[in-house]
């Protein structure tokens, strides 16, 4: 009936008769061809030909022309290139070399080799950083791109880790130091206080290196706990503005990946010289913290001082967890380790439970470890619990941190700190509203409120309902640093400002030389500045991405590598799509899609609602988030990185 429509009829005639030219964004599809995205209502087809000529992303212009009653997107202007800099893999062809992206969408699509001043054998499937030069639209015959750094050999077993660090512009390799004068800086022992006989003693996993925090815990004469968290404190031998201070405050973080560290300092000091290795006396930066009988720090008796120790034994949160749990055959080296444990578990109970009362914990989440073979191979994925020697240590140092946070706002008022606001005003009376249908009633008011917010999150704890958890954790604002002090809702503190990872956060070493600038008694001492934070917050993101890519590669190749077919799964619905859903197989952590149509036959009868986190089925609710569900793995797309599975009921 639309051929006869005389009002069309006439706009395709003035079509040829005058050329109309629009401008947007290529989008390309799997099938070859792509359209031209002018606005959210206005598109236009480009055939497989044109998009030859384009990259996904592309900003154009170009003209409209009819071809056989079709409105035909024609390329003929680039405005911005969507591609700039970009990872891709050497192909070579009679004696010539090209680059094929790693991107999705532009894999098709094969680069001319540009000049490049990097002299190399090249090999097919070499990974390569390159950069596009010239593109089709610019009077060009082909797209031509510059090879800008070497990344890896196709056949090296770390190459996935290497293009996708290389992809957010990560290091691959932990700093090499070059300052050998640095490591023989004598330290003077007249402003410190020597610790060396206490029975400080340090708790991690068996495999760490970079051991930062010790503990010490005695009674005093009213038989009140004293605990000293004593810190690495890599800052007596990195100053500001030198060398490896720049490497620190470029890298912000060690990037703990699955198979190795890549860390923020060099490792001769993060792993050797900075090291509260067992019976080496090493500087520390300490703090000794009195704590009552009902858990209660008392603020105004917090001491932090430079000092030297020494500690006595190096245990594991596996070791320390079955002794205390009686299970095993380890037990302490001898009496005065023994009374270390129980002291450090008397003030963990006394803490958890003052916390429980007036601030928030944490709730216990299984972490999954990958264990990798010598060439690389995934060997399996085992859970890793928190245990009660990690909550020992946990509740140490954020009893160290509170402190923290007290002494930069009392001498200093400012600092680098950890803050998180709860809800905002819009997500608050969202936040109300939904709770009304659960028939739990707060006011918009109460829940901005730091004791507020502590009340509703202590309420969803005994309630113990992962769907609410779902809801309610949507509606939440992001955390965020702060120079100034703020609350942290999340923690359900006033006030929190970390200082115990200096050898493996660049904000801990920020903080460090904040309280040592006090304890020197130095007068001009000057607060961050917010590039630091906007360093922080996007390493942060870069970091956590990248990990994310590789957990998602490991799990494509260990399922690939594993008979998964007629096997069944149990798995926790973590979120909702309209075209399906995401859950997480509690076996070893992998993340799975089921598509609706593997949900139930009949897809019209089925609403796949992401706002709500739940399904319908004739309307009715089918499924929720936090839902566990048992599935079958259909078939894993590599190129997708994505394990598609079927719903089992």
């Amino acid at each position: 009936m639309f051929q006869d429509n005389s009002l069309l009829i006439e706009l395709k005639n003035q079509l040829r008769k005058k050329k109309l030219i629009v401008e947007g964004i290529v989008k390309s599809t799997s099938q070859g061809f792509g359209f031209l995205e002018v606005d959210s209502k206005t598109t236009y087809f480009i055939p497989q030909k044109n998009m030859k000529k384009v990259i996904h992303g592309d900003r154009i212009a170009g003209s409209i022309e009819i071809e056989n009653n079709k409105e035909i997107f024609h390329p003929e202007k680039l405005i911005e290139s969507f591609l700039k800099i970009f990872i891709g893999s050497i192909v070579k062809k009679n004696n010539c070399i090209y680059i094929r992206s790693y991107y999705p969408y532009i894999r098709d699509i094969v680069f001319h080799r540009y000049k490049t001043s990097i002299s190399r054998s090249w090999k097919n499937g070499d990974w390569v950083v390159a950069e596009l030069k010239k593109h089709k639209l610019q009077n060009s015959h082909h797209f031509y791109a510059h090879i800008k750094k070497f990344i890896s050999e196709k056949n090296n077993p770390l190459s996935p880790w290497y293009v996708i660090l290389s992809r957010h512009n990560l290091e691959l390799t932990s700093p090499i130091i070059n300052s050998i004068e640095l490591l023989k800086q004598t330290i003077p022992n007249d402003n410190r206080v020597d610790l060396t006989s206490l029975d400080f003693i340090t708790i991690d996993n068996c495999y760490t290196k970079d051991i930062d925090d010790a503990l010490f815990v005695e009674k005093s004469s009213s038989n009140r706990l004293i605990l000293t968290v004593a810190i690495a404190d890599p800052t007596e031998y990195i100053l500001a503005d030198t060398e490896v201070d720049f490497i620190a405050k470029k890298r912000i973080f060690t990037n703990y990946l699955p198979g190795f560290n890549i860390s923020m300092l060099p490792k001769k000091l993060s792993e050797d010289v900075c090291s509260l290795f067992p019976q080496v006396k090493r500087p520390v930066l300490a703090c000794r913290i009195i704590i009552d009988d009902n858990g209660n720090i008392i603020m105004d008796k917090i001491e932090f001082f430079l000092a030297w120790i020494k500690s006595q034994s190096k245990l594991s949160y596996e070791q320390v967890s079955n002794w205390l749990e009686k299970s095993g055959s380890w037990k302490p080296e001898n009496i005065r380790i023994e009374k270390q444990i129980l002291l450090l578990q008397q003030i963990y109970n006394i803490r958890n439970l003052w916390r429980q009362k007036n601030a928030l914990i944490f709730q216990d989440r299984p972490e999954y470890r990958f264990h990798l073979s010598k060439k690389w191979e995934v060997l399996k994925i085992s859970i890793e619990n928190r245990r009660i020697a990690h909550k020992i240590v946990e509740e140490s140092m954020i009893s160290a941190n509170i402190c923290a946070a007290y002494f930069l706002e009392k001498k200093l008022g400012f600092g680098l700190y950890s803050a998180h606001t709860g809800f905002d005003i819009f997500n608050a009376k969202n936040v109300v509203l939904f709770l009304k249908k659960y028939n739990i009633s707060y006011s918009i008011e109460e829940i901005m409120t730091l004791s507020g917010f502590c009340k509703l999150k202590r309420l969803l704890n005994q309630l113990s309902n992962g769907y609410l958890d779902y809801r309610i954790c949507r509606f939440q604002s992001f955390g965020e640093i702060s120079i100034f002090s703020k609350p942290h809702f999340s923690l359900g503190l006033s006030s929190y400002a970390t200082w115990t990872s200096p050898i493996r956060k660049y904000s801990d070493m920020i903080n460090h030389r904040l309280i040592k600038s006090v304890i020197m008694g130095n007068k001009r001492i000057t607060p961050p500045n917010n590039t630091i934070i906007s360093n922080i917050i996007n390493r942060k993101r870069k970091m956590r991405m990248a990990a994310k890519e590789i957990e998602e590669w490991l799990y494509i190749k260990f399922f690939k590598n594993i008979d998964h077919h007629n096997k069944f799964y149990q798995a926790k619905i973590v979120d909702v799509f309209k075209g399906g859903l995401r859950a997480r197989l509690l076996k070893n952590g992998a993340f799975i899609f089921i598509p609706a149509s593997y949900i139930h036959k009949i897809r019209k009868e089925l609403i796949c609602s992401p706002e709500c986190g739940m399904i319908y089925l004739r309307n009715k609710i089918y499924y929720q988030v936090s839902d566990i569900i048992t599935v079958k793995i259909l078939y894993i797309n590599q190129e997708k990185k994505t394990i598609f599975a079927s719903l089992i009921n």
